[in-house]
């Protein structure tokens, strides 16, 4: 079976594209903040979500947003042992 995507290596993220994760929509059992720091989080190397991060604030997102589960992004992230930058990014904003 052919692959139908190719996986895209070192992309360059203009500000407006990662401004874009702002607008995603989440689907009706899921916190439309959670959803998008998800998203960005497991699309965006460390200093693009960094800086999403920022502008997520700066929306009025909260970073505490909380899974379906009842989990914030920060304890999902600590469970992934290669996430140490991302868990970074989310303690120095505050996330619990």
């Amino acid at each position: 079976m052919k692959k139908d995507k190719i996986k895209i290596l070192d992309e360059v993220l203009t500000e407006d594209r990662i401004k874009s994760f702002l607008e995603l929509e989440a689907p009706a059992n899921e916190d439309v903040d959670f959803h998008r720091l998800q998203k960005a989080y497991r699309s965006m190397p460390a200093e693009y979500f960094e800086l999403f991060v920022d502008f997520f604030i700066e929306a009025g997102g909260n970073i505490n947003a909380k899974s379906p589960q009842g989990i914030t992004l920060l304890q999902e992230v600590s469970k992934h042992s290669k996430a140490e930058p991302y868990r970074n990014i989310l303690l120095a904003a505050n996330a619990q």
